[in-house]
């Protein structure tokens, strides 16, 4: 729904999230799919395929400050859903292919990196054997593709997202909150999964905020016509009360 229309009818936001997610949810799984299976299928292969000597990333004085905890692991795997809520939010195909390019932009970027500057976290001294769920993680993901943390990237992209349309819907604090909690929790997770160090957060972030605010931008710049020609909305005539939203 457009915001224009929402405050013209007063749409609340539950309903705009309902019309949200409706519109066009086959489109939406069929690309949230395809996407991830794209990802993962380049995510391995440059991983196997390193064209340099691979370095270890070193620690800092932040890694000490986070304790290794198996029970981080499923926040650590709740990326994949995380990640898939703004396109559930969007509302046109153009949106659609303008976040599927942004986020596959960011994947690529960051794949070169692997493949020119590959990077591995520091061996952890765990016996993985002893925690059945993180060695099977760390059989698939052996810890490398480390720098920047595509992980890290992914999430710090979907809060900025997340936040923006969450205000668009005016949804109040909450949601935000638990928009931000998330994120935290997700970043939190490579850590103390011993899946990434510090300095791939970092980095993982600066890559994250980068790309959606590039993205914001250009969003913006393509709106700015529809803008000029589109009515403002009327003002509450007196004793109107306005939507809870």
């Amino acid at each position: 729904m457009d915001p224009f229309l929402a405050r013209t009818t007063g749409m609340t936001w539950r309903h705009e999230l309902r019309e949200r997610v409706t519109t066009l949810w086959l489109v939406k799984g069929l690309a949230n799919s395809l996407g991830m299976v794209a990802f993962f299928l380049a995510y391995f292969w440059v991983l196997r395929h390193p064209q340099d000597v691979v370095m270890v990333m070193p620690l800092t004085v932040v890694d000490r400050w986070f304790s290794f905890t198996p029970a981080a692991l499923p926040l650590y795997a709740s990326l994949w859903v995380y990640v898939s809520l703004p396109l559930a939010l969007l509302r046109t195909k153009r949106e659609l292919l303008a976040c599927g390019l942004a986020t596959g932009a960011m994947s690529v970027f960051a794949m070169a990196i692997f493949l020119v500057f590959p990077t591995t976290v520091p061996p952890a001294g765990i016996d993985w054997a002893a925690y059945p769920s993180m060695a099977f993680l760390k059989s698939v993901d052996v810890g490398d593709n480390a720098c920047p943390s595509l992980h890290v990237a992914f999430a710090v992209f979907t809060v900025i997202w997340m936040a923006c349309l969450l205000r668009e819907m005016r949804t109040g604090v909450a949601l935000h909150a638990v928009n931000l909690l998330w994120c935290v929790l997700i970043v939190y997770s490579t850590l103390a999964t011993r899946q990434h160090v510090a300095l791939d957060v970092l980095a993982g972030a600066a890559l994250g905020s980068a790309v959606a605010v590039l993205h914001g931008w250009g969003l913006r710049r393509r709106s700015e016509p529809l803008r000029a020609v589109r009515p403002e909305a009327p003002a509450p005539s007196a004793g109107t009360v306005s939507a809870p939203g």
